[in-house]
């Protein structure tokens, strides 16, 4: 029995270009920890400028890679495997780097405005935002399990801290110490799942398991089988999917603002980006037996998150079973298995990162200091105080529903085109239903913003206006222009989804 399938994958032992922006986003937190070890600033705005810096640079090399894998110089295939087949280069992973430094600046952007409001400024805050965008780029071109391991538990723990950031609200504390409880539940089952998958195959190596059961016939799979469960269980929990979505609500109601929008669409992108490796690239061979699974979780997050959204009365906490829902729409991309189920999902997770960061900026401007005014009644009667800001966020959660026009309409019209082609219907029947539900939670928002007559502490000059600082203007800008410009012109942007396939093995 051949226990080394991943002996055939050619491999670079030291290609750094295939890691180009990975390196640049941890470097740039180097950088910053060196100078804090200097003391070179005394204004952390320095450090958002230089972390900003370090994120473009990191876009710009996923975007040469990307202009690589196009012209085919990094192979034959439009792939490079690096590092004795660790990691992988292709159109997949560089879509995604470039995402998730998008998401980084726009959080980055947040972040500066958000830290010297609340008196919470430091340097090293930076570092870990930068530290775990690296592990989420190092996720999404992991060809290994080991890899995929260390990037997980890099993002995840960088998290954990940052989730725990304000010092003098316990709510913030109490969410960053459930995040690493049930966190480290999570990385348990990932770790187990590893190991049975190792057990059965010989390898971690996700090109490795395609060989081995191409070239093998298993007479027993219970051990496939269970590592592949234990593995979902402990991706779905990362990206907030039914069953494994209890840490979500609280971990968003308790959290500082920015690191929940960077934590909403960062982690997401990296948790499906595992999810696609590891199903349709290592386990393709068994579709058969993870297709029905994906189904239900993919069917139930959808429902669940649409369900329980309603009955919320905190802001934050509708948002967070919202970014459930939306767990189970872009899963469902997976769950269809064809070029049209990926290329809708990428879409997805593109639309939902602008949409959720710029949802968030006025979320927090809303919130004032301190995160007191996150309940329905603080919204009541916006428009009259803030038109614009009532009008931008009335805006953005039309989209976040999939009102025509918006990039949310587009992606989950992508979606369910991928599972009409895989003739899902019943899924898509489910979808229909779930968006529907969403759109009742969202059109309430709106009703207490423009509809409801003003609470009588609005009256008092010091919550008659909101301050808008020039950087939440540049996010409210840029997520209110490409949402609508991905929802009036989405092919653009569809048919680079559609190119940024993941590698034939």
């Amino acid at each position: 029995m051949n226990i080394h399938a991943a002996a055939d994958i050619p491999t670079s032992p030291a290609d750094y270009s295939a890691i180009a922006p990975e390196l640049a986003m941890l470097g740039t937190g180097l950088v910053l920890l060196l100078m804090i070890a200097l003391k070179r600033f005394k204004n952390d705005s320095w450090y958002a400028a230089i972390a900003a810096f370090g994120t473009l640079f990191s876009a710009g090399w996923a975007i040469a890679l990307w202009n690589a894998v196009e012209s085919g110089e990094v192979g034959d295939d439009h792939v490079r495997f690096a590092f004795s087949g660790m990691v992988v280069a292709d159109g997949f992973g560089a879509f995604l780097s470039v995402l998730i430094c998008l998401a980084v600046l726009l959080g980055i952007l947040l972040s500066d405005v958000y830290l010297r409001h609340e008196n919470a400024g430091k340097a090293e805050y930076y570092i870990l935002l930068l530290f775990s965008a690296a592990g989420m780029q190092f996720m999404v071109i992991s060809n290994n399990l080991v890899m995929m391991f260390i990037s997980l538990e890099l993002l995840s723990v960088c998290l954990y801290i940052l989730s725990a950031w304000h010092r003098d609200r316990s709510d913030s504390q109490e969410a960053g110490l459930k995040y690493l409880l049930l966190g480290a539940f999570s990385s348990a089952f990932l770790l187990y799942g590893i190991a049975f998958l190792y057990g059965a195959t010989g390898t971690t190596n996700l090109v490795g398991f395609e060989q081995y059961f191409a070239e093998n016939v298993l007479f027993s799979s219970g051990m496939v089988l269970l590592g592949m469960v234990l593995v979902v269980v402990g991706l779905c929990f990362k990206v907030a999917a039914v069953p494994f979505h209890m840490w979500a609500p609280d971990v968003y109601q308790g959290a500082p603002m920015p690191v929940v929008a960077f934590m909403a669409a960062g982690a997401k992108v990296a948790g499906f980006a595992g999810l696609w490796r590891v199903l349709e690239v290592g386990l393709s061979a068994y579709e058969l037996d993870w297709q029905p699974l994906l189904w239900a979780i993919a069917a139930i997050t959808m429902l669940v998150g649409s369900v329980l959204a309603i009955v919320q009365t905190d802001v934050k906490r509708m948002m967070a079973y919202s970014s459930i829902a939306h767990a189970g729409f872009i899963l469902t991309g997976l769950v269809a298995a064809n070029e049209e189920g990926v290329r809708g999902a990428l879409f997805y997770l593109v639309a939902y990162t602008i949409m959720v960061m710029g949802a968030f900026a006025v979320i927090s401007l809303v919130a004032r200091r301190g995160e007191q005014d996150t309940s329905l009644e603080d919204y009541r009667g916006l428009s009259r105080r803030e038109p614009l800001l009532a009008g931008i966020l009335a805006f953005l959660l039309f989209a976040m529903a999939g009102i025509p026009g918006t990039s949310g309409f587009v992606a989950k019209f992508a979606v369910f085109g991928g599972l009409a082609g895989a003739e899902r219907w019943v899924l898509i029947v489910v979808g229909t239903l779930a968006s529907v539900l969403s759109a009742f939670f969202y059109l309430r928002l709106v009703v207490y913003m423009f509809m409801e007559g003003l609470p009588l502490e609005a009256k008092t000059p010091t919550l008659s206006r909101l301050p808008v600082p020039g950087v939440s203007a540049v996010v409210l800008a840029v997520t209110v222009f490409f949402t609508l410009q991905l929802g009036v012109l989405p092919e653009g942007l569809l048919d680079i989804a559609g190119r940024a396939t993941l590698f034939a093995g």
